[in-house]
């Protein structure tokens, strides 16, 4: 009887880390139409790592990292954070957005492949499904584009951002820590704010010397501020690592395949973008694979 409220509250946590990131691809979308990404991405990481740094210290948890907990934390981080976002500002620049996600996600089937390999994780009956489905929804996306010779450069950064993600999850698993989540995350936000900030000094000294037009930027821009800084990055991360912590890296990361859905559906609402039949089917294969590792399992089953 106690298992049944965990396993609803997970799952809970999971959608809402899916709605979070799903809706911060028009969201990031949105703000590189009046903000540069190594800017962005500063100020994103930033103001999230701030924001994570503030509430744990209201709720009175260990801040600092042990001296253990410096290599695998930032390693991690360097991975799922500064790798990730950095590539997908730039990938959102030179592909369009609905596809770009669609790419990007194939990282649970990266951690699933990773996790097999590196953590020794058994990919039992429904993770195999997952796989399947997963793998099949990039074939049915990719193929179309390298037939015809469109697979650009943007789609290549979202393909390697998602291997960085998965293989910065690998890394938590391997070498766990006990840190708070909370001040897990921020330390890996703030670290990658400072990455994003030597960008910023070396590819965009002009927002430097002039700073950033607050006053002029559109209402758009600032509620796709407010979304990415404390849904997508402050929230979002805090949930993810709570979940790692306590779930199977594969599970975890495959289960994140429900962010593609939004992040394709809200892209066409809110960016007026118009994926293709083959955009679709991937999205629709790559979902079934969420759904493969997330339905519960039969009592008594044993695969």
């Amino acid at each position: 009887m106690a298992a049944m409220p965990r396993r609803g509250l997970d799952q809970l946590a999971i959608l809402a880390l899916a709605l979070f990131w799903g809706l911060n691809w028009p969201a990031v979308r949105t703000a590189l139409f009046e903000l540069p990404p190594w800017t962005l991405r500063t100020l994103g990481l930033g103001a999230g790592a701030l924001f994570l740094f503030g509430v744990a210290g209201l709720r009175g948890q260990r801040l600092l990292l042990r001296r253990s907990e410096i290599a695998p934390v930032l390693v991690a981080g360097f991975f799922t954070v500064t790798a990730f976002n950095l590539l997908l500002a730039f990938a959102q620049l030179a592909a369009p957005t609905s596809r770009a996600v669609i790419v990007t996600y194939t990282l649970p089937v990266w951690t699933v492949i990773f996790a097999w390999l590196f953590l020794g994780e058994r990919l039992d009956r429904r993770r195999w499904f997952g796989l399947g489905f997963g793998i099949a929804g990039l074939t049915a996306l990719g193929w179309p584009l390298v037939r015809e010779g469109s697979f650009s450069v943007g789609l290549f950064l979202a393909l390697l951002a998602g291997m960085g993600w998965a293989l910065g999850t690998i890394v938590m698993k391997r070498f766990p820590v006990s840190t708070p989540p909370m001040s897990l995350a921020a330390w890996q936000l703030a670290a990658g704010s400072l990455v994003a900030a030597a960008g910023m000094a070396v590819f965009e000294p002009q927002v430097l010397e002039r700073g950033v037009a607050w006053g002029a930027l559109r209402y758009e821009t600032w509620i796709a501020l407010f979304h990415h800084i404390v849904f997508s990055q402050a929230l979002a991360y805090l949930i993810w690592y709570r979940l790692l912590m306590r779930l199977p890296a594969g599970t975890v990361s495959l289960s994140t395949l429900m962010v593609p859905a939004i992040g394709v559906f809200s892209s066409v609402l809110l960016l007026g973008e118009t994926p293709t039949l083959a955009d679709f089917l991937g999205l629709a294969l790559m979902t079934a694979a969420a759904a493969a590792v997330m339905l519960p399992a039969r009592p008594g089953a044993t695969g």
